[in-house]
């Protein structure tokens, strides 16, 4: 295991340096204290390897904060992260009151646009998540620190899914790895929609920035500000494997690159608003596709006590670094 200077050892070696490994590494369990998120319960994980990051317990463990060695890369709205509105709020738009952070996990029963019934990327964003276990392990072949917890999403007569999710990251390193389980816990068959709404703001977006897929471009370089948000684009992807989306701001700045089984999430969303004071370019794997009105294409279904599994991998470097 190596810290961002390539000077880490093992655990071993580690404690005969320090006093306590929390010193390298470590996650904290945190409140905040003041504005709109006052109350909120958080989880800061700090690598050593320069990858920092927060963990909202209370929106579906989803990611709050993150940083690259001192450098916030997420992007962040001026709602904080206080609890939001009802999803179904404002027509069904009720995301959109809260919308913010580096990760915000959309479905269970819906995505996009609010249809049916169903608001806005559906229920599940923000919904408060029982932690079951966080901390450090040192002991692992891979050390790693991590956390786990679960959301139920469940309405009576209507849909019951839990969403186990583990979050870890390697010490020393500068990735993550979401690793969700999806089980319906209901009578009967349910559809299961799920995307993964990664939000990336400056200086992971800037001008000259470059987003591709498995190395085919997909938009840029970019010109900023733009004068108004851009529509959704959807990229289906053509093999089963693992694929690779890259963020890249041009040498010397942030690159991102996420990953995921091209087989369990078959389809990438592009969307931005890089207008005057917005700033925000979201990457979203999913797993299902969009007709041509905009409407989703027929989810997978879930029989009663089936459960489906997904993973998504970050990870954050330097831009023509060797």
């Amino acid at each position: 295991m190596t810290g961002r200077d390539g000077k880490f050892g093992d655990a071993a070696s580690l404690r005969s340096l320090t006093a306590d490994l929390s010193q390298i590494a470590s996650v904290r369990r945190i409140v905040l204290d003041d504005g709109p998120g006052r109350g909120g319960r958080m989880l800061a994980f700090s690598t050593g390897g320069g990858l920092d990051f927060w963990v909202a317990a209370d929106r579906s463990l989803d990611i709050a904060t993150l940083s690259f060695r001192g450098v916030q890369l997420g992007w962040q709205s001026p709602a904080g992260f206080g609890p939001p509105s009802g999803p179904e709020a404002d027509g069904g738009r009720g995301f959109d009151r809260a919308f913010g952070g580096f990760l915000v996990t959309c479905g269970l029963e819906h995505i996009r646009q609010p249809a049916n019934g169903n608001p806005l990327h559906g229920r599940l964003p923000y919904s408060p998540a029982r932690l079951t276990a966080y901390g450090e392990d040192w002991e692992a072949d891979e050390p790693v620190l991590f956390c786990e917890g679960e959301v139920v999403q469940w309405r009576n007569g209507a849909y019951a899914y839990r969403l186990k999710r583990r979050i870890e990251a390697p010490i020393g390193g500068a990735k993550l790895r979401i690793i969700d389980r999806i089980e319906n816990i209901g009578p009967g068959p349910l559809p299961l929609y799920l995307l993964y709404h990664f939000n990336l703001g400056y200086p992971a977006v800037a001008p000259g920035t470059v987003v591709e897929l498995d190395g085919e471009r997909l938009i840029g370089p970019l010109a900023m500000p733009e004068e108004g948000p851009v529509p959704a684009s959807l990229h289906p992807l053509r093999g089963a494997g693992h694929a690779v989306c890259s963020v890249d701001a041009g040498a010397g700045s942030p690159q991102l690159r996420f990953g995921w089984d091209a087989a369990r999430l078959p389809h990438l969303q592009l969307w931005r608003n890089l207008m005057p004071r917005s700033g925000v370019l979201s990457v979203e794997p999913c797993n299902v596709g969009r007709n041509e009105d905009g409407s989703n294409a027929d989810a997978p279904l879930l029989a009663p006590g089936e459960t489906s599994a997904f993973s998504v991998s970050v990870e954050v470097g330097t831009a023509g670094a060797t």
